[in-house]
Formats: structure tokens, C-alpha cells, sequence
């Protein structure tokens, strides 16, 4: 019988043997499930990256998944360790605020903390609990052990969320966000979504630092060569770009930066 999905998201890289040694447990466990390699190189301890890296792959698995995100710069702590349910999917994780941006937008069905010892290693270190905790915990969920099976419930509010990853209202209609995310093209990603906003019956210009752009663009060509540009990407988030350029060198903008979305009267 085929096993459930696996899909693991670290900040390991892949030069050292951190992501085969997850692999290795998971496959003494659980040895007919899938494990996908969403990321490895999520930028180190960047818990805001690791966030929205789940938040953009969230939609595009089938329900039962299993998502273990290790992004845990408070490994071996008092940090909790807790796996929850949300669109029938799973995720295994620290918490930290991880399933930030996940928990913004699918309604939590339950969390438990992952206090269990029987479904982790026997020897649990103070370093590696990707492979000593979230790696067996995936592995047993996989394998068909329910969730309350793994630790004791935990309320929706002890569950750690990002404030770097809220927006702001402000009286006078604007929107103030972040940055959460460089891409690699330069582009700088807002945690402003297409769906809450109205783009049909109100203009919008973009601030950032001491730019304005303006209007919010479809695509890249829209604007010429060299302009910068704002518009919502294929994930609904908001994001800043210079066309065929490195809208954050050009901006002098890097993750962080505040940005305010403006209504234009």
C-alpha cells in the first residue's frame, strides 16, 4: 500500500549529509512513502523565508501531505515541537511561527504537541531534531498513526505567529506591509495578497523607501526596459520588480523594508 506524501523544506543545503540522514529515517519507517524536496536552501534561520516558502507550496499538494519544515535556529531549547492539520494537509514542525502565513489563510483542524518520545528516535540529540523528531514523527504519520496518537492538544493560541509576516490598516486606507522574500531574480515580495484587496473599483500606488510606482502592473511588460514595476506574481502576493533588472539592488530594499500600499483618490 502506497504511503502518504512527504515533502521536506529545510535550510540544510545540500552540501553536508543533514537532508540524506532524513531521508534515511523516513525511508526505515515509512519505505513506501514519497519524499519530495521542496527546498534545502531556505536562508539560514530565516524563520519569515521558511514560512512563506510553505505558504507558496501549500495549494499545489493533494490532501493527506505531510509538510516537515525544519527552519529552527532555538533547536534544543524550551521551543516546542508540534505537528497540526489544515486543509486536510499536515505539518510537522518547531514552533516558532513557521506555519505563519499557512495559518493566515486554512483554518486550523487540530495540533498537538509532539511530546510523545515513542514515535521519535530513542536518542534524541540537542542539534538535529530533523532527524531524531520530525523525521520519525512524518514517517509514523505517514504509516497511518494519527495525529492525537503523537502528543498532548495544543490551544490555537500557543501556536507562535510571525508578526513580519501581518499588514497594517491604516486609517486613511492604506495598506503598510514587508518585504518577506528576495527572489533570486531581485524581485522583493510583500506579504500583501491579490484576495485582500480591491483591485476592480479602487487605484493603487506602491511606496517603498522614497519611490512611488504609481499603479499595479499584470506583467513585466508592461512597464519598459529598466522601470521598476508592481503587480501580484503567480503565488497573490504582492511583489516589486525592476524589469530585466534587480529591483532590490536598485531600491536599496531588502527583507524587512516596510512598503506601503496606497489608495489612490
Amino acid at each position: 500500500m502506497t504511503q502518504s506524501t512527504i515533502v521536506l523544506a529545510t535550510d540544510f543545503g545540500i552540501e553536508d549529509t543533514f537532508v540524506g540522514v532524513m531521508k534515511g529515517v523516513i525511508s526505515y519507517y515509512a519505505p513506501r512513502s514519497r519524499v519530495i524536496d521542496l527546498t534545502h536552501h531556505i536562508r539560514p534561520q530565516d524563520i519569515v523565508h521558511g514560512s512563506y516558502s510553505l505558504r507558496i507550496a501549500f495549494p499545489y499538494f493533494p490532501k493527506q501531505t505531510i509538510f516537515v519544515c525544519v527552519v529552527d535556529p532555538g533547536v534544543g531549547s524550551e521551543r516546542s515541537a508540534i505537528a497540526l492539520k489544515a486543509s486536510d494537509k499536515l505539518l510537522v514542525l518547531p514552533n516558532n511561527g513557521l506555519c505563519s502565513l499557512i495559518l493566515n489563510d486554512y483554518d486550523l483542524q487540530e495540533a498537538v504537541y509532539l511530546s510523545n518520545a515513542k514515535y521519535h528516535l530513542s536518542e534524541v540529540s540537542s542539534t538535529f531534531h530533523g532527524r531524531d523528531i520530525f523525521s520519525p514523527v512524518a514517517a509514523h504519520l505517514a504509516s497511518g498513526v494519527p495525529l492525537e496518537k503523537l502528543g498532548s492538544n495544543i490551544e490555537p493560541k500557543d501556536i507562535i505567529r510571525l508578526n513580519q509576516v501581518s499588514n497594517t490598516l491604516r486609517e486613511d486606507g492604506a495598506i503598510q506591509s514587508r518585504i518577506i522574500h528576495v527572489d533570486h531574480f531581485g524581485n522583493c515580495i510583500t506579504a500583501i495578497q491579490k484576495d485582500s484587496i480591491t483591485l476592480e473599483a479602487i487605484n493603487w500606488k506602491v511606496r517603498v523607501k522614497n519611490t512611488e510606482i504609481s499603479s499595479i502592473s499584470k506583467t513585466y511588460s508592461d512597464v519598459s526596459q529598466g522601470e521598476l514595476l508592481a503587480y501580484f506574481g503567480s503565488d497573490g502576493f504582492l511583489e516589486i520588480a525592476l524589469r530585466n533588472g534587480n529591483a532590490s539592488q536598485a531600491l536599496g530594499a531588502s527583507i524587512g523594508e516596510t512598503i506601503q500600499l496606497i489608495p489612490v483618490i
